[in-house]
């Protein structure tokens, strides 16, 4: 196996300015990384980015992942790449599905052949719990992103590029989040607005999330699918400790409906992936399916399969109280300055 290291490696991460890219960035200059490459397209986050991180290690680049040369020129010389580029948002890929087509599923494969052809190390795509059983535009573009790192993995498993997919749910206080939302109608007494409050969502912070990436960076074989083991709350739960955290006691509720393309709860890995993954303590690690078109074998001697067990869901793993997630919220950057009143 190539030897994969952060230190002295040059590494580039596609959605840079992003909540987990920027994350990410901030802990890989801790680790006496040569480079960073902040891969996006909006100038302006990454200007805000710069003023932020102001270090020589840092470089920026414009482009887009639709666009191959763009992406060539990001990628070449990296050693690492973290793909975190995505539309996100679950109403505005349901109105505008090829775009989430063209940037999660073209843009993903743009960048993972990239990184075959100029001999990156290691590159990690990152995927949602959204992905299992989707019901919406992104979680069946970034599926449809999974089958696409998968079979390029499968095809080049001869190749020293290593690729890995990590999946998990709602990162807390990230971009575009309830969280920040919650809190912003309070300062402004507002209503809080949730869809249903009897829906479940898992639960995860963005160092939690930094730290999934960087094991499967170090722990993966190509083709691996990893999944941090995550507790999760329900929209109720979450709503209360938000609001307590902000010191209102008993906050004003609109309950406004699902909105286009929500789950009631969501999963992080489907019954036919629990079957087949390894307990890696903290994570479940799905191994890649190597067997090819042939299927004549299986047709004469079955597959051995373990016995049909649960999907991984925000409705039977751990469920957090409003005590619970009150602690959690509390180990935020984000909440620890707002109780201490910045």
């Amino acid at each position: 196996m190539t030897t994969r290291q952060i230190k002295d490696s040059v590494v580039t991460i596609t959605g840079g300015t992003g909540s987990f890219g920027s994350t990410m960035a901030k802990y890989l200059l801790t680790q006496d990384v040569a480079e960073v490459r902040i891969f996006s397209r909006d100038e302006s986050k990454q200007d805000m980015l710069r003023h932020v991180i102001d270090d020589p290690r840092m470089r920026f680049l414009i482009g887009d992942v639709r666009n191959e040369k763009s992406v060539n020129m990001a990628i070449r010389g990296s050693d690492l790449v973290f793909h975190a580029a995505a539309l996100k948002q679950v109403p505005s890929c349901e109105f505008f599905p090829m775009e989430a087509v063209a940037t999660n599923v073209t843009g993903s494969s743009n960048v993972i052949q990239a990184s075959l052809e100029y001999g990156v190390k290691s590159v990690v795509c990152l995927s949602t719990d959204k992905a299992v059983y989707p019901i919406n535009a992104m979680g069946m573009t970034k599926a449809l992103m999974e089958k696409t790192a998968l079979a390029h993995a499968r095809s080049n498993q001869d190749s020293d590029t290593v690729i890995s997919v990590t999946r998990y749910g709602n990162v807390m206080y990230s971009r575009g989040s309830v969280i920040p939302l919650f809190l912003s109608q309070l300062k402004e007494g507002k209503a809080l607005t949730i869809t249903d409050p009897n829906m479940t969502r898992f639960l995860m912070t963005l160092a939690e999330s930094v730290d999934l990436v960087r094991y499967a960076f170090t722990e993966a074989e190509t083709g691996d699918l990893f999944v941090r083991k995550a507790p999760a709350s329900t929209v109720q739960t979450l709503l209360q400790a938000v609001a307590n955290v902000a010191g209102v006691s008993n906050p004003v509720v609109n309950v406004i409906g699902v909105r286009h393309g929500e789950k009631l709860y969501e999963s992080l890995l489907s019954s036919e992936e629990a079957a087949h993954a390894e307990d890696c303590g903290g994570y479940y690690k799905v191994p890649l399916d190597t067997r090819t078109l042939d299927y004549r074998p299986y047709f004469e001697e079955g597959e051995k399969r373990p016995a049909d067990i649960e999907s991984y869901t925000s409705h039977n793993t751990e469920r957090l109280d409003v005590a619970g997630v009150e602690a959690l919220l509390k180990t935020l950057p984000e909440i620890q300055r707002l109780i201490a009143g910045e």
